[in-house]
């Protein structure tokens, strides 16, 4: 029996992709292994948000390259297949297919001629969530794609050119894609999309429906637990999707809402075209609708152009909102992006200290979450046993990792956890009942 590997970077949606296509290669009778030099196909499943990101991607081929099996098949798709292009070929000579995000459907044909080369990075529609076999089994959390691609064109991402224009997904397909999840496994569902709250999709009558009635049709499914989505846009967060906090139970009190800075000549040369008075209304709209909300947040330091003042802004909002946790980056220019020609480019060395110091800021917020927690109880999603294998990992609401003592095989799929200890990265609790 033939095996395949997958190795999967980046963001959910890759994970979502990256079980897709394991799903289509066990229809074809494939059972997939943890071994690259044991595999007949190798896949990199890519991520191309920032230059390290690619740069792991060529460094892990270059590995892979020496250990692989003479005659497996061996590839990327994804963003950096879409990013390099027929290039790839060129520093990887051994490579038989590059297939960009909306491509990977074709690698069957790839599969009935191993001989050939394969070449698509083209901007397709919607057809791979059509072409591909549904998963047999979902796993506890469904990553559930609603929208691909962007509109907003932030002067320093990629996403528009690797992954093209927004297109939401038919609402019908949505539902369809959701009560299968549930009916094979799924307690959590989790809505994605790179503009994800502003998923916007018009059927033949006319009827338009919005994320808020996604939400609303998949919260009544009796096998679903908790329903999230990210990544959001401030300005897609509308009056009905707030709501929502205030009215579904099932939405998680959690919401990940990308400043990425605070400083308004920095968001405008961004082209986030939203002020700080429009971020915080939305923050505290959400508050007022669901009091034990908590937001986390992406930021870039180093932004062309960004001053002292401009950076001190940052950590200035960031200590204002209290994000529970947040992702920030240095910023790094990328090919196809109107900032990688932006004069006034700023040192890597005053680059890192900025990071350094917001993560330092960032890291103390995300501690004094944490430990407010003690003493709670918290409804956890059991993911599974920690690298021990003496303990169980689970998941609070507000995404954080909570460790609980015990024998995973005795884990509960949903469970109230009452937190005993923290610390900055994670919680420890035990069974309240």
């Amino acid at each position: 029996m033939k095996k395949f590997f997958i190795q999967t970077f980046g963001c959910q949606m890759n994970v979502y992709d990256g079980q897709r296509i394991a799903a289509m290669l066990a229809s074809r009778g494939m059972t997939e292994t943890s071994d690259v030099s044991d595999a007949d196909i190798i896949i990199l499943n890519t991520c191309a948000v920032r230059a390290k990101a690619t740069d792991k991607v060529f460094s892990a081929l270059g590995r892979i390259r020496r250990a692989k099996k003479t005659d497996a098949l061996f590839g990327i798709v994804g963003c950096v297949a879409r990013e390099a292009g027929a290039d790839a070929f060129r520093r990887i000579p051994e490579l038989n297919f590059v297939l960009g995000p909306q491509s990977y459907h074709k690698l069957p044909a790839l599969l009935e001629n191993p001989d050939s080369k394969l070449l698509n990075i083209d901007l397709g529609g919607l057809e791979k969530f059509d072409d591909l076999p549904r998963m047999s089994r979902s796993p506890a959390v469904a990553y559930i794609p609603i929208q691909e691609g962007c509109n907003h064109c932030c002067t320093y991402c990629i996403v528009p050119y690797t992954r093209g224009r927004e297109i939401s997904r038919p609402f019908d397909d949505v539902i369809q894609d959701c009560k299968h999840a549930a009916e094979t496994g799924a307690i959590e569902i989790c809505f994605l999309g790179q503009n994800v709250n502003g998923y916007k999709y018009t059927d033949r009558e006319g009827r338009t429906f919005r994320l808020s009635d996604l939400i609303r049709a998949v919260a009544p499914l009796p096998a679903v637990k908790r329903i999230r989505f990210t990544s959001s846009y401030p300005t897609e967060m509308t009056d009905d999707l707030i709501d929502m906090f205030r009215t579904e139970p099932k939405l998680l009190p959690f919401l990940n809402m990308p400043i990425q800075s605070g400083s308004p000549d920095v968001l405008t040369r961004m082209n986030r075209p939203y002020d700080l008075n429009l971020y915080i209304d939305i923050v505290d709209k959400l508050r007022r609708a669901r009091p034990d909300i908590q937001i986390s947040s992406d930021f870039i330091v180093g932004f062309p152009g960004e001053t002292d003042s401009d950076f001190e802004q940052t950590v200035d909002i960031a200590k204002r909102i209290k994000y529970i946790n947040s992702y920030s980056f240095k910023y790094s220019p990328r090919p196809h992006t109107a900032a990688a020609v932006m004069q006034n480019q700023i040192p890597e060395n005053i680059k890192a200290q900025r990071l350094a110091e917001l993560d330092a800021a960032l890291n103390e917020l995300q501690r004094t979450f944490n430990e407010s927690c003690i003493n709670s109880v918290l409804e956890c999603l059991y993911e599974g046993p920690d690298k021990t294998g003496r303990h169980m990992v689970y998941r609070t609401p507000y995404m954080q990792q909570c460790i609980v003592a015990g024998n995973p095989d005795n884990a509960k799929p949903i469970a109230g956890i009452r937190i005993t200890a923290a610390n900055k990265a994670s919680l420890r609790g035990e069974f309240a009942d």
